[in-house]
């Protein structure tokens, strides 16, 4: 893995919610902040959920491009986890 590849775990990150209605994201409401910490937690707190609920669920961080973006997809996240882990 070339160093502009490597991610920092340790950077700072907000674990958001979306509200729900039936298990369906509400498109009209903002995002709650549920955790604020390190990226690391951040990606720990999200794989802990339920995957059923995962969707409903995104982190906020600081862009370190290419791999990590400012708003962090749930699919994103499971693969940053996956990357973590093989790290």
């Amino acid at each position: 893995m070339s160093s502009e590849s490597k991610v920092n775990f340790g950077a700072t990150a907000r674990l958001r919610k979306w509200p729900s209605l039936g298990n369906q994201r509400r498109e009209d409401r903002d995002t709650y902040l549920v955790l604020e910490g390190t990226l690391d937690q951040c990606i720990t707190a999200f794989m802990d959920k339920p995957q059923a609920t995962r969707h409903l669920y995104e982190i906020h961080t600081s862009p370190q491009p290419p791999l990590v973006t400012a708003i962090l997809s749930p699919e994103h996240v499971v693969e940053l986890s996956r990357l973590r882990e093989f790290l």
